[in-house]
């Protein structure tokens, strides 16, 4: 059993199910041009936050190899928020202040009338590669369940070409499971990877 933090900052209670330390396993399963990339990997995820409108996110993956053999693959760092209109009480952009002074903190009625016409709410998702690529996802989160799509991939010149992608997490029997579809290597959009992951801390 899980129990959610009493002090989270309203904006992010509808991710509050992700909050925590997770660990399992996950298949690849990517096909280009015939040349088929599978295994089994190891997966740390972490979402964690300190007090500010927005989850911290980041993960790790190593493909498992004979016995201990421990291959890293990439590591992730990014920040989740609910999508919304910045105003004059919001810092930014770089550093600067806000125009204006927040006179209370937002609540829960803040955040309800952020709520979409599926009855979940929209979500901006930056995440940043550990080989230089960025990605911007906007998607929502309903209940225990996430769906996301790339808006923007940006690549430094030396990456691998990589499109698009989707991912999707849902919260199912105290596991959080997850599937990642890419477009890569020149490919069209198709399923990459998932995994199963416990809470651990």
């Amino acid at each position: 059993m899980f129990d959610l933090p009493t002090d989270l900052p309203a904006d992010i209670v509808p991710l509050s199910w992700l909050l925590g330390v997770w660990e399992g396993t996950g298949v690849i399963d990517y096909e280009v041009d015939g040349a088929r990339f599978d295994g089994e990997f190891a997966h740390r995820v972490s979402f964690s936050h300190d007090g500010g409108d927005y989850v911290n996110y980041a993960a790790s993956a190593w493909l498992l190899g004979e016995g201990e053999e421990r291959t890293p693959l990439v590591a992730e760092t990014g920040y989740w928020r609910l999508a919304r209109p910045a105003g004059d009480q919001d810092a930014g952009p770089a550093l600067l202040p806000a125009a204006e002074r927040r006179d209370r903190p937002r609540t829960a009625d803040d955040v309800e009338l952020l709520r979409n016409a599926e009855g979940g709410f929209d979500l901006e998702v930056a995440i940043v590669h550990s080989d230089g690529i960025s990605e911007l996802y906007l998607g929502q989160v309903r209940g225990p369940r996430i769906d996301l799509a790339s808006d923007a991939i940006v690549r430094p010149a030396g990456a691998k070409p990589y499109a698009s992608a989707t991912r999707m997490y849902g919260y199912v029997d105290g596991h959080l499971l997850w599937a990642w579809d890419v477009a890569a290597l020149g490919a069209a959009l198709a399923s990459h990877a998932s995994a199963r992951l416990a809470r651990v801390e």
